[in-house]
């Protein structure tokens, strides 16, 4: 896994969407996402394109360790990228 580093704002993003991918290829991933974003299936590529959603995207990952560490491990990433991720998309970490 790579090690975690400074994340750019366009590096957050890219996360953001793999990881919405990631749990958009699993019915039973997708389905509680659906659930609790109340966004329905048509609705998420236009809300791809929206940091606030991409930051939610992340958060709702991070909120379940099985979610995280499973993505990570399938993408590359060390968990910690995806923490400091949610920072930048949010706005809690300035990055370029």
């Amino acid at each position: 896994m790579k090690h975690p580093s400074a994340i750019t704002k366009k590096a957050a993003e890219s996360l953001a969407i793999q990881a919405l991918a990631f749990i958009a290829s699993d019915e039973d991933r997708i389905g509680p996402f659906l659930a609790i974003t109340g966004i329905g299936p048509d609705d998420i590529r236009a809300a791809a394109g929206q940091r606030d959603f991409l930051a939610g995207v992340l958060d709702y990952m991070a909120g379940d360790e099985a979610l995280l560490v499973a993505f990570a491990t399938q993408a590359g990433f060390n968990p910690f990228d995806i923490e400091v991720a949610r920072e930048v998309l949010s706005g809690r970490r300035s990055r370029p």
